[in-house]
């Protein structure tokens, strides 16, 4: 009996040291070097204080705009993806024809690679031959036909439409998972009472879905501050740095061996998603009744 209560422990411990040393370490170390002058184009490696963190925020260089529109993106699509997940999961469990027909095809974009999703998209959204642009000069929509990744002003609009139509389908798996959860009971009471389809949605489905809206929540914030693949593949930042994010931004710094810069935006990158990642769990959880 002893022994069943303490192997579990060597997983628990050995789990933590794994992440430890693959994640923490080179996290930790990532963050001492942004204090220094490290660049390919020198051997020496030199302390150099806050000078780098003031750059970045100084105003005066384009990373405030990297972090604005990481920022941007993380919000509009972790709120379309939740909403539009939700909306999908609520229609979707309920006893409708073909619902697991359309579960699949709401899912599949998610299993996609979002490399492969990318140069997809960049077909269908060429200004001249995208399938886009020549469907809506077919049906007589001309004026709709754009340049979808190469105006600066609908290009991160696209990237985000892109990315959302992809991760709906995983948000709306996790939340029908939670509707499933909630036991008919509820529901016959509350149709015994005379509740309305809003009424119950209201009442019953939300506030037992708590839990699980705060998982994708956090979910989406953490994918959102990380995006890299998905403006990669579509614009790689452009036009004009107009869909610039931080990764992208650490990836160019980091390829052009300005490394102190790269670790310096990597690490407020990281410091961002821990305090939100924070803030955000305590607030979602706060009424969460621990046994």
């Amino acid at each position: 009996m002893q022994k069943s209560k303490v192997y579990p422990w060597y997983f628990v411990l050995g789990s933590v040291l794994i992440y430890t040393v693959l994640s923490v370490v080179p996290g930790i170390i990532g963050i001492g070097y942004s204090f220094t002058d490290w660049s390919a184009y020198s051997p020496d490696l030199h302390f150099v204080g806050f000078r780098n963190f003031l750059e970045v925020f100084s105003g005066n260089n384009d990373y405030l705009r990297y972090i604005t529109n990481t920022v941007w993106f993380t919000i509009i699509t972790t709120i379309a993806k939740t909403g539009l997940g939700l909306l999908f999961a609520v229609a979707l469990s309920r006893n409708i024809k073909w619902k697991n027909f359309h579960r699949g095809i709401l899912y599949l974009p998610s299993i996609l690679p979002i490399l492969v999703t990318g140069l997809v998209f960049t077909s269908i959204l060429n200004p001249k031959t995208g399938f886009l642009n020549e469907f809506f000069r077919a049906v007589g929509l001309d004026f709709l036909a754009n340049k979808w990744l190469v105006d600066p002003k609908l290009a991160f609009g696209s990237v985000m439409a892109v990315d959302i139509w992809r991760g709906v389908g995983y948000i709306m798996t996790l939340l029908i998972a939670g509707i499933l959860a909630i036991p008919d009971i509820y529901y016959e009471a509350a149709a015994i009472d005379g509740a309305n389809a809003w009424q119950r949605f209201r009442y019953i489905t939300l506030p037992m879905l708590r839990q699980t809206l705060a998982v994708t929540i956090v979910l989406n914030v953490i994918y959102g501050l990380k995006i890299f693949d998905m403006v990669y593949a579509l614009t790689n930042g452009g036009p004009g740095h107009r869909t610039e994010v931080l990764y992208t931004a650490v990836y160019k710094m980091m390829s052009k061996g300005l490394y102190a810069e790269g670790t310096t935006i990597s690490s407020v990158l990281f410091i961002f998603m821990v305090i939100i990642g924070f803030f955000m769990v305590k607030i979602l959880t706060k009424d969460e009744v621990v046994e």
